[in-house]
């Protein structure tokens, strides 16, 4: 019985390893290249160019846009957190100044659902209610 068993793990593990080397075998094979043409040469406007000279870190790069001086910073700054401020008010407000009236909707609202879960629905809150 012991010789069955070690028969059939040797088998098992070498019928494992063959596998394991069939598929590392297709997944080298599939990395193959057969493009024999070199490199495929880049557009003029794309990619770095070797221009053959080192650059010239004295001279500051040109800017994308124009930039903002510091008075029109200031001013997007503010006007960003005018905008915040009034989001603040809109949500923030409504439910501190409510907070009674959401702790008694949360006392209601649980047996209400448990009702309509268990089959005593009513029929003011489900139209579909028999």
């Amino acid at each position: 019985m012991t010789i069955n068993i070690g028969e059939t793990v040797f088998f098992s593990a070498a019928r494992f390893c063959r596998v394991s080397v069939a598929i590392a075998l297709l997944g080298i094979a599939g990395c193959s290249s057969t493009n024999t043409n070199g490199p495929v040469p880049m557009a003029d406007n794309q990619g770095p160019k070797d221009t053959g000279t080192f650059p010239n870190l004295n001279i500051p790069p040109q800017v994308a846009n124009k930039q903002f001086t510091a008075d029109e910073s200031k001013a997007k700054l503010a006007e960003l957190k005018a905008a915040k401020n009034a989001q603040g008010a809109k949500s923030g407000g409504g439910a501190a100044g409510n907070q009674a009236a959401l702790t008694d909707l949360a006392k209601k609202h649980g047996p209400q659902t448990l009702e309509q879960i268990e089959g005593k629905c009513d029929p003011t809150l489900d139209p579909t209610c028999k």
